[in-house]
């Protein structure tokens, strides 16, 4: 007789899987991957233990889970901001700025997500690498694409010296520009910035970004 195969994790409600990701999130988040139990994280959603393990069949892919559908939500939200400000643009400037702009503003609608990203650099080296990888590909690289093939667009258009071949890089450098230092110099939104210096980085950011990619002047 063949080895019996692990149970797959039994359905349950919506409400209670989605409380426990929340849970998760919120767990995850204070206490990261290595520390969080699933004692505290069931009693954060307010239910058992055994229907944690019903729905996710224990920590490590409840934590990918979790991780997996925050990106994908914070993504979602990139893109509406991309298609909202480089949609349909006359003045290449004013657009990325707009862009830029929104882009940072709204960290604050994903404090949740950014505190499972800082766990994320912070435990990477203990975390299973199939995780970190759904995350990137989910989360920052699903959302540079957008920013790429925008970009790509808009060289079409004839307002930004990009094309299929240089894409990729443009897009890289867009968003270094207009959000890496001020990521990394407030940890993810953990030390404060004032909006006036944020918006000086960005205005900076962009300017330099068009010194590398404006369209040549008929």
């Amino acid at each position: 007789m063949a080895g019996r195969e692990a149970a797959a994790p039994r359905k349950g409600t919506v409400e209670k899987r989605q409380a426990l990701l929340r849970g998760a999130r919120t767990v995850f988040g204070r206490e990261g991957y290595m520390r969080a139990g699933i004692d505290e994280i069931a009693a954060e959603a307010g239910v058992s233990t055994r229907t944690l393990y019903n729905h996710f069949g224990g920590k490590e892919n409840l934590f990918r889970e979790a991780l997996l559908e925050s990106a994908a939500a914070v993504t979602a939200a990139h893109v509406t901001v991309i298609e909202r400000h480089l949609g349909k643009v006359t003045d290449v400037e004013k657009g990325l700025l707009a862009f830029a702009r929104e882009w940072m503003g709204s960290r604050g609608d994903h404090d949740a997500h950014m505190l499972l990203v800082r766990q994320i650099i912070a435990e990477g080296a203990h975390l299973p690498a199939d995780v970190i990888e759904g995350w990137q590909r989910t989360g920052p690289r699903a959302a540079r694409e957008a920013v790429r093939e925008r970009l790509v667009e808009l060289g079409a258009q004839g307002l930004l010296a990009v094309d299929a071949a240089n894409s990729t890089d443009a897009a890289r450098y867009l968003l270094l520009l207009v959000a890496g230092d001020v990521t990394v110099d407030t940890f993810f939104g953990v030390v404060p910035m004032s909006d006036a210096e944020m918006d000086r980085r960005i205005e900076s950011g962009v300017r330099a970004f068009l010194k590398l990619y404006a369209a040549e002047e008929a």
